[in-house]
């Protein structure tokens, strides 16, 4: 059901037969990272997959075992190599149309990248063209990007964010006296295609790039500029102490006395 992606080429890549149940899915290939998707593009709505140096040594677009046919669009979505940031929302959720309010003005083929997000058929899907498909799949890709936003703030949404900060899923604070902090996912704007997603350290109180191009060119509106604020002020007790050290410039042992 989703084509892998493929490495190499400015063109998009496409799925075939995105539409056509989860009983065709078939399994991602290991060998080629997945390079396609400009962030900023204006042609249609995209995450970006760009090949990281320091990735090189993953080799798979998929973190974790292959793809098989019982797999969820959604859990092969967020299993794609870069998409580590993205938690997996609950189907009930997203089958409430009240928090997809708003949603259907902002993303093309809105009820076809729904229907693939929840793994239903299609009877159109066979009518599609290539391009069509492959605006399918981006529509899909930016809707679950909203509607990750807003369920990352719900009680069961930041429980998943939870076990992922924890884990230091999302990276650590590269500043020296943060002693490798845990960080949070955090966009500078929630407007989408705005600016990509940066890490928020709880210690030191400031952004940062994540160090995998995977993850630093997703968008940052799939995250939002509430979330990691609300969840500390949520889970106070994940709230680490500000910095007791500061670095303090110096010349042959003497402070740089400031003009």
């Amino acid at each position: 059901m989703y084509k892998e992606r493929s490495g190499g080429g400015g063109g998009g890549s496409s799925r075939s037969e995105i539409l056509n149940g989860a009983a065709d899915r078939k399994k991602l290939d290991k060998s080629s990272p997945s390079t396609s998707r400009a962030f900023a593009s204006t042609a249609k709505p995209q995450l970006l997959d760009v090949e990281s140096e320091t990735d090189s040594e993953e080799g798979s677009d998929v973190s974790g075992s292959e793809g098989d046919d019982d797999t969820s669009w959604i859990s092969w979505f967020c299993n794609l190599r870069g998409n580590d940031f993205f938690c997996e929302v609950d189907e009930d959720y997203i089958q409430d149309d009240f928090n997809l309010c708003g949603l259907s003005g902002q993303v093309p083929y809105y009820d076809y990248a729904l229907d693939l997000i929840l793994d239903v058929e299609s009877s159109n899907s066979e009518m599609f063209t290539e391009e069509q498909n492959e605006l399918v799949e981006s529509a899909a890709e930016m809707l679950y990007g909203l509607i990750h936003v807003r369920y990352i703030l719900t009680t069961k949404g930041m429980a998943a964010m939870t076990e992922k900060y924890k884990n230091c899923d999302f990276g650590r604070c590269p500043r020296v006296f943060c002693c490798g902090q845990s960080c949070l996912p955090v966009g500078q704007s929630d407007i989408p295609r705005s600016s990509t997603v940066k890490i928020y350290c709880p210690k030191c109180e400031d952004i940062s790039y994540p160090r995998s191009k995977f993850q630093g060119n997703i968008d940052g509106a799939y995250f939002g500029t509430t979330f990691p604020h609300l969840f500390l002020m949520t889970y106070g007790n994940l709230k680490p102490q500000k910095p007791t050290q500061k670095y303090v410039p110096r010349i042959f042992g003497f402070k740089v006395h400031k003009p």
